[in-house]
Formats: structure tokens, C-alpha cells, sequence
């Protein structure tokens, strides 16, 4: 994963796209053979090791707890739509029996294919899937070291790179895509990342869309999968020749949406349960409960969605961490999906703690911030003809909006104001949502 976030070109918005918008929600997964040194999936990079001293976690990749089906069930629970899934990270290692390279999870102690299973077990549960496709290969002896490459401080890199070959690399790569994108049937987004052409390192330059052929890799990828979803880190063009699929943000929420020429996009932020990607059994910053739900809302409220990580450990399982977030989104969503799902950004301002969301008449108030007793709407107090807790569908009252000043409380009213009564007490709901049914 990387930071960057490249916007090119205009929105590519064909029908069979849609379901994106609607879906909202959607889980990432990090897993290779990092999840055995469980410090990050950029531990290579990290710690600058070797091929031959990285080469202890393939001989030992065993997952034996690997079972697609409790992965998918748990993602369908959670209220997730869609799945994302590492077929190959920076590390080279493949997931499924690609005929391109022996690095691949078939000539491991574990010694079967895991993307099949994959595909298989979400599909099952509804869910679409989708595969994330590495554009750097610190294994590939083929791929030129830079300045992000393991081996950057290696006294003899600049000598090894002449016998690097980024054109035979990149044809190795656009086979493996070739691979992914007709084995497994339909897929339904596919994870370019990362292009890096200003990143020069002792006279090493980073790699751009010239190094991955980017132009004639997204033609493949276009004529083999015509509906599928590309991410925006190929280093494209924007001459308008390569409309965008979707601009992708990173571990932050954007203060407005994306934009490409004052235009909208579709557009989605990752985000990781904790501070990596890949499992770190040590790592201690994880989300608690209100951060998980409210970057949900957050995005949704600004029209993008959610893809949340999850970094399974090397037996192939969800450890207790992830389980209870992925558990936290799904009870807030079993009641409150109504608000995300289909919904997106409204016309009207929420007010400070708040957030909305709309769907047709349906207007969603998430009150991040539990006021006391009363929330204060400007524009909106002649316009709803009806108000309720979503999560259980209790009424909420109002004031008259005409009302200069409620007398009983003191409250100044007037101008429309839509002044709802609140309990004291927040609802036992991590997030509670307000759905104001408006007039017609």
C-alpha cells in the first residue's frame, strides 16, 4: 500500500459499474507470506531482507486453518458487499498456481492454490470479488532495484540493475494479469498499486506507467473484464484517453470528494483496522469501536466507500482483534444499513457532531456527537413529516418551527429551524442515526 493518491482523466460511469455506488462497503485483505513475520507487510522493505533470508517464510507458508468460507461468512455478517483480496503484494508471492514463476503458494508446505477457494467461498455468500495485483516485485529478477526495493542500500545494486530487464518484467506481469482476469470467472475490481516515477534513489529512478506498459495493461484489462473496476495507481495519462474507474485515498478521509476537473468520481478510502495492512501480531493502535463506524459514515457521507482490511495471521485465520471490529460493524449496520447502503451525500448542512446521508426522501442523521437533549437543523423545519431512531424505529419529536422561542425550554426557534427532542441519554448504539422522513 501507499499513501499517494493520483487523480487522472474523467470518471468512467458504464451501467455495469453501478453496484459500487450502492454497495458502499467492502473488505480488503492483506495476506502473504509477511503474515509469518506478522511486523507488517512491508517487513522486506523495512528491514531491508534479503531474498535468500526471506526465503525461511516460504519454506514454512502453511496456513492450514485457511478456510475461505469462515472468511466470507464473517464479511457478509459484518455487512460487507465486496472483497478485495492480495493475489500478489510487494513481496512477489503468489496465491494461486500461476504458470509465470515457482514463487507461489502451490510449492509452499501448504501446497494448494488459494485463490480459487476465494473466489469460490464469496461468491457463495453473495458477495463480489475482486483481486489486488502488485505493479512492484522485490522477488522477480527481472525487476530493476529503486529506492523502495529491499535491496537499495546493496553496495552492488546499481551493478545488479544491468542485468534487470524492466520490459521482460513487465511482460511476466500482464501474463499473471492475463491469468487472474480468466481463470476465475467475473471479476469485479481489480487493485493496480503502486506507481512511484519520482521517487529516484542513488541514481535508481522509481517506475511509472512506462515500466508497467500502464496504456496497453489497462487495454488487456478492459478487453478481458468490461465491467470491472480499475484502481487509479497505474500512472495513467490524463490526456482523457483512460477515463478513470476510481480514485483511491488512503488511511485518511478526504476533508471534500475527489474531483477530477471540478467533476465528480467514483472514488473509495482503504483503512485498516489498526496500523497495518498485513497481520502484526504486536501492533497496538487498533480502532476502536466509534472510529470504525464513524469512518463508515464519513465516507459514505461524502459519496465514496469503504474498504477495511482485514490482515490474516500465517495459520489463514481472523484473530479475536479483527473479529470483534469486523462484529462492531456488523451490529451497527444490521439496524442502520439503511443509511449507507444506496445512500450518499445530501444537500443540506448537518450540523457540528453530525454527519448526513440521503437516500430519495430519506434523510440519515448520524449524531457522532450525542448532544444534550436537542439538535439544532437550519433550512429543514417545514420540511419533514416524520422522524425516528432508525435503530428501532422510535419517534422523535420537534418543535414548531415557527415558533420564535419555545417558552418551556428557552430555545430560540424561528426561521424554519428544525429543533429535535432528544433523550438525555445516548441509545446503547454506537453511532445512533436520526432518519427524517421528508415531505413529497
Amino acid at each position: 500500500m501507499d499513501s499517494a493518491l493520483t487523480v487522472s482523466g474523467g470518471l468512467d460511469s458504464s451501467a455495469g459499474k453501478a453496484w459500487f455506488s450502492n454497495d458502499r462497503f467492502g473488505m480488503f485483505i492483506h495476506f502473504g507470506l509477511y503474515a509469518l513475520a506478522a511486523r507488517h507487510e512491508w517487513v522486506q522493505h523495512r528491514e531491508e531482507i534479503a531474498p535468500e533470508t526471506y526465503a525461511k517464510y516460504f519454506e514454512n507458508f502453511d496456513p492450514d486453518l485457511y478456510d475461505p468460507r469462515e472468511w466470507a461468512r464473517r464479511a457478509r455478517e459484518a455487512g460487507m458487499k465486496y472483497v478485495v483480496l492480495t493475489a500478489k503484494h510487494h513481496e512477489g508471492f503468489c496465491l494461486w498456481d500461476t504458470k509465470f514463476t515457482d514463487y507461489k503458494a502451490t510449492n509452499t508446505p501448504y501446497g494448494k492454490d488459494l485463490l480459487k477457494p476465494y473466489v469460490e467461498a464469496f461468491r457463495a455468500e453473495g458477495l463480489k470479488v475482486g483481486f489486488y495485483y502488485s505493479l512492484i516485485d522485490w522477488h522477480h529478477p527481472q525487476f530493476p532495484i529503486d529506492g523502495i526495493h529491499p535491496l537499495r542500500n546493496h553496495p552492488d545494486a546499481l551493478e545488479m540493475n544491468k542485468t534487470r530487464d524492466v520490459k521482460k518484467y513487465a511482460e511476466y506481469m500482464h501474463n499473471q494479469v492475463r491469468e487472474l482476469l480468466t481463470g476465475f470467472g467475473e471479476i469485479s475490481v481489480i487493485w493496480f498499486d503502486f506507481s512511484y516515477p519520482k521517487r529516484e534513489y542513488k541514481g535508481m529512478p522509481g517506475k511509472g506507467r512506462a515500466d508497467w506498459q500502464s496504456e496497453e495493461l489497462i487495454g488487456l484489462v478492459r478487453e478481458l473484464q468490461p465491467n470491472i473496476i480499475v484502481g487509479d495507481r497505474l500512472d495513467l495519462p490524463t490526456d482523457g484517453n483512460f477515463p478513470k474507474d476510481l480514485a483511491t485515498p488512503e488511511q485518511y478521509t478526504p476533508r471534500v470528494a475527489p474531483t477530477i476537473n471540478g467533476k465528480p468520481v467514483r472514488w473509495e478510502v482503504c483503512h485498516t483496522f489498526s496500523g497495518s495492512w498485513g497481520y502484526h501480531r504486536d501492533e497496538n493502535t487498533w480502532k476502536d469501536a466509534g472510529q470504525l463506524i464513524n469512518i463508515l459514515i464519513d465516507t459514505v457521507a461524502l459519496g465514496g466507500n469503504l474498504l477495511m482490511n482485514v490482515g490474516p495471521t500465517a495459520r489463514g485465520t481472523f484473530d479475536k482483534r479483527a473479529v470483534t471490529a469486523l462484529e462492531t460493524y456488523g451490529e451497527w449496520l444490521h439496524v442502520n444499513g439503511r443509511s449507507i447502503y444506496g445512500a450518499g451525500p445530501s444537500e443540506y448542512q448537518a450540523p457540528a457532531g453530525t454527519r448526513f446521508t440521503q437516500k430519495g426522501n430519506r434523510l440519515y442523521l448520524h449524531l457522532q456527537t450525542w448532544p444534550f437533549r436537542h439538535v439544532h437543523i437550519p433550512g429543514l423545519g417545514r420540511k419533514v413529516k416524520y422522524a425516528q431512531f432508525l435503530h428501532d424505529a422510535s419517534e422523535i419529536h420537534w418543535l414548531d418551527p415557527d415558533a420564535e422561542v419555545d417558552s418551556n425550554i428557552g430555545v430560540a426557534v424561528g426561521d424554519g429551524m428544525l429543533t429535535l427532542e432528544l433523550p438525555v441519554l445516548k441509545p446503547d448504539v454506537v453511532t445512533p442515526v436520526v432518519e427524517l422522513i421528508l415531505k413529497g
